[in-house]
């Protein structure tokens, strides 16, 4: 038995370390925190039933509970704008077809300060800003 609660405080504890880690945006790092709990109990319960003998209904468990937690770590890639023309990055950016690199980076800089995952924009966006300028700046 005290396999078992040495098990479960393990599981406790890399519960709070993944939970410390959370750097997502507000509705991503939610999604996270819920399936670090539900993978946490999901595995503790495997490894209960694995201990009590219940070798399929345990197994399922603990394999359901490493699929949520590989599925929840997965980051989705931010848009990348290979495709962007001139026109849509202008208006990204919000400067005219004669502005020079000083008013594109200036843009750049005036909208990155709001759009940056770290000011509570999103990686997407951010990575159109980035997409826009580079465009624009390769004339």
């Amino acid at each position: 038995m005290g396999l078992i609660w040495l098990v479960l405080v393990g599981i406790g504890v890399w519960a709070l370390v993944r939970l410390g880690r959370q750097t997502e945006g507000p509705r991503r790092g939610q999604w996270r925190v819920a399936a670090t709990l539900v993978s946490a109990a999901m595995l503790a319960g495997g490894a209960l039933a694995l201990s009590k003998g219940a070798w399929i209904s345990g197994g399922a468990l603990v394999g359901a509970a490493l699929w949520l937690t590989v599925a929840s770590r997965i980051r989705s890639v931010p848009p990348r704008a290979a495709g962007l023309s001139d026109t849509e990055a202008r208006s990204i950016l919000g400067v005219g077809a004669d502005a020079t690199p000083e008013a594109i980076n200036a843009a750049w800089r005036r909208l990155m300060g709001r759009a940056h995952p770290d000011q509570g924009g999103t990686e997407g966006l951010a990575a159109r800003l980035n997409a826009a300028r580079d465009r624009l700046l390769r004339k």
